[in-house]
């Protein structure tokens, strides 16, 4: 009765098991894989927001296959407000990141092509792909004093089916920028072959450096689809709306939006109040990434200053993000360390496994979890690998 792309494994997996029993019995638990804003205890413009949302043309239907006009214009400001030239005319209105990948991999991809994508990285690509009928081949970051592409093993990943080159900027969970000399060779390497750049920005404003980061919405040399959206960029996952700037030789894409446009126009999915809202939102950033952005050297300082008492572990380099890499003594396998956290100390954790890390010794931690219970997870985690 069901289709081959959606027979996964639905069964909870042991960790999943493990957080059930113990939130079933009640137990206190220190939850450091925070991951929406809206329950983080950060402040929001309450009635600012709810404002936005009252337009009176949200009572007319004006449909455009592209989003309305006037928040295609409050995203060129945004990127603007950083130093980057965008046109509407370049920019596309989706429901989310989600969908923006469906559109790319139905505009690129035939039924079993192929997409190189970063590891480690962000677990939902998986999903993403089964559903389009798309293929993933995984390229690998390595690590010596901070994040690097191993380009050498990236170009031996891409075949005659390959349409794209995934680039999470800044990833998750390693919180990497790709650096200018690596866009560059990223440029090189998809132009020659007539393949595209997938560039996914959700997380570009949160640079732990002071200076912007450069985005990819600006990039010429070869075809590029740049996304980014509400959810992280003003903490507003609940507002549906994120977008796909599509830039790159001219010729490959015009045809490339005019082709997005007829996809889009099927769905129709982002609605209008929360277009009409749309500027306003964006507003709502500041006050938000201010507040974000101190939690997290919060907590990394917490973190920094109980890592200094003890030798057996240690922190990856992170340069923007809401999430850190612990490193810790490779004693089992991830998700046993995990579980051993989670059912002796009553914390839970990413193990590095669910992010595609290869080698064990790596728990992923959220940056955003409040700073009392950060500070007490991360403690319990130390005494118990220390």
């Amino acid at each position: 009765m069901f289709a081959d792309r959606t027979d996964w494994n639905l069964a909870p997996n042991a960790l999943s098991q493990a957080l059930g029993r113990h939130r079933q019995a009640g137990k206190q638990l220190f939850d450091l894989t925070a991951s929406n804003p809206t329950e983080c205890g950060f402040q929001y413009d309450t009635a600012s927001i709810l404002h936005a949302l009252e337009q009176p043309q949200a009572l007319r239907y004006q449909p455009d296959p592209s989003g309305l006009l006037t928040a295609r214009q409050a995203i060129c400001e945004y990127y603007a407000g950083r130093g980057d030239d965008a046109d509407a005319n370049d920019i596309l209105l989706t429901a989310g990141t989600s969908e923006a990948y469906s559109f790319i991999f139905r505009l690129l991809c035939n039924p079993g092509d192929e997409f190189v994508i970063p590891s480690p990285s962000y677990p939902l690509f998986e999903f993403l792909a089964d559903i389009q009928d798309v293929k993933l081949v995984r390229y690998p970051f390595f690590y010596d004093h901070g994040w690097q592409i191993d380009f050498h093993a990236l170009e031996q990943a891409i075949t005659p089916r390959t349409r794209g080159v995934i680039v999470v900027h800044p990833n998750n969970p390693t919180g990497h920028y790709t650096k200018a000399d690596e866009m560059r060779r990223l440029n090189t390497i998809c132009a020659k072959r007539e393949i595209a750049i997938i560039a996914d920005e959700v997380f570009l404003d949160f640079s732990l450096a002071r200076e912007r980061q450069p985005s990819f919405a600006t990039n010429r040399d070869a075809l590029t689809f740049t996304m980014s959206g509400l959810s992280k960029i003003s903490g507003l996952p609940q507002m549906k709306m994120a977008w796909l700037v599509v830039s790159g030789p001219d010729n490959v894409r015009r045809d490339a939006l005019d082709r997005l446009e007829v996809i889009a126009d099927t769905y129709l999915s982002v609605s209008a109040p929360i277009q009409l809202a749309a500027s306003a939102f964006l507003d709502q950033r500041y006050g938000f990434q201010e507040q974000l952005m101190m939690r997290v050297r919060t907590n990394l300082a917490l973190l920094d200053a109980g890592l200094a008492w003890q030798k057996t572990s240690s922190r990856l380099e992170v340069e923007g993000g809401w999430y850190v890499v612990l490193r810790i003594p490779a004693t089992r396998p991830d998700e046993e360390l995990a579980i051993q956290l989670l059912e002796n100390d009553g914390v839970y954790v990413h193990p590095g496994s669910f992010f595609g890390f290869s080698a064990a010794g790596h728990l992923v931690v959220s940056l955003i979890t409040k700073e009392a219970e950060f500070a007490e997870g991360t403690r319990r985690i130390l005494s118990r690998f220390g």
